[in-house]
């Protein structure tokens, strides 16, 4: 499908805009009025031309001015780059919606035993010029299939929490340590929903059932590379008890030399000094989770864990073959849209792997009632 959208514009004998918009949201044409992206026809005629254009220039990474004259070779329509840059801002909603929409109409979830098994996390977007972070884009997957079910666009300023992901009881919250918080930890309890999340000592301090501090480190000690420890320990948010247990596994002398080093990076580059438990936690990896040891064994704990790195992989391919990670916008609205847009690309080729997994001679799955196309 990225394939489709990219050589639209390039190679028009080849066009498989019906198959892209097989995968669209219902009303998606209906919506770019609605949604105030086509509120005059002044040079493109409907919504699908609308997004055709913006396609080429969010999927095929070209700029305002290059995207002009390919829709114009193409003969879809004749626009300048800078109608085109309006075009775009006016699109934020229309954009968002449609990505909204996608994630919304996904494949029902399978479950993984008796759980949902969703994995958190967040990746950032500089604007140009910028030697930080701009924009952040906080993502959730459904890690039976892969697909996103929740996604939210914040400034800087927007944090990674739990508590910003809409949470259902038979979920299995999966985060790294910026996750592990008693706040957000809270918040899934209070959904009748599990955490497995990766702690940080000084992040998400662990309790005995008498309320007494745990000490991971002294309970770890004597620990040999392959073993693996547990134990029981609740988080405390005021007056609330969260129980659960803790589950630690060491490093290998190689790995935990080379997270030391990375600590003493950051702590330099930072201009802060590192504690002794900070050097010596560099040892073990600690994780935290809610779910009981009958529905949850040490092991299979582990292994979801890693399988949380499936997040990791869906920024790489979004950074790497979509181009999110560095935006060519400098205004908030137009950036806004642009991200918005990504997503939504991200999105449709999801539904096309999705589709993909029965493969037929023309292409695509069938529908029981296709959408008209324009």
């Amino acid at each position: 499908m990225l394939w489709a959208m990219k050589s639209m514009a390039q190679h028009p004998g080849l066009d498989d805009w019906a198959v892209v918009c097989r995968f669209l949201p219902a009303g998606w044409e209906q919506a770019a009025r609605e949604q105030g992206a086509l509120k005059r026809a002044r040079g493109i005629a409907d919504a699908a031309t609308l997004l055709r254009v913006l396609l080429v220039h969010l999927a095929d990474g070209c700029s305002l001015q290059e995207s002009a004259v390919r829709v114009r070779q193409a003969g879809w329509c004749t626009i300048s780059s800078v109608a085109l840059f309006k075009r775009l801002q006016a699109a934020e909603q229309w954009l968002r919606w449609m990505a909204e929409r996608l994630w919304l109409a996904r494949s029902e979830p399978v479950s993984a035993g008796s759980y949902c098994i969703r994995a958190v996390d967040a990746t950032t977007v500089q604007e140009p010029g910028s030697t930080g972070t701009d924009w952040r884009v906080h993502y959730v997957i459904d890690l039976a299939n892969l697909q996103c079910d929740h996604f939210e666009l914040t400034d800087v300023r927007g944090g990674e929490t739990f508590k910003r992901i809409p949470v259902a009881s038979g979920d299995l919250m999966l985060g790294d340590r910026a996750y592990g918080t008693p706040q957000g930890v809270a918040h899934v309890a209070s959904q009748g929903a599990d955490v497995l999340v990766r702690i940080a000592l000084h992040m998400m301090p662990l309790y005995s059932e008498l309320g007494e501090k745990i000490s991971l480190l002294r309970h770890v000690r004597g620990l040999k590379v392959g073993m693996v420890r547990e134990g029981a320990a609740r988080v405390q948010v005021g007056e609330q008890r969260i129980a659960g247990r803790w589950i630690a596994v060491k490093r290998s002398r190689q790995a935990a030399e080379l997270v030391r080093e990375r600590m003493r990076r950051t702590a330099k580059r930072k201009q802060r000094s590192l504690s002794q438990q900070a050097l010596a936690a560099a040892d073990y990896v600690f994780i935290w989770t809610t779910a009981p040891p009958e529905a949850l064994s040490v092991e299979e704990a582990l292994a979801l864990y890693r399988v949380r790195w499936q997040i990791e992989l869906a920024f790489k391919r979004m950074k790497s073959i979509m181009g999110l990670g560095h935006l060519p916008k400098w205004s908030e609205t137009s950036a806004r849209a642009w991200i918005h847009g990504k997503l939504l690309i991200a999105l449709l080729v999801e539904r096309l792997l999705d589709a993909a997994e029965t493969v037929s001679p023309w292409g695509y799955r069938l529908v029981a009632t296709p959408q008209p196309l324009a």
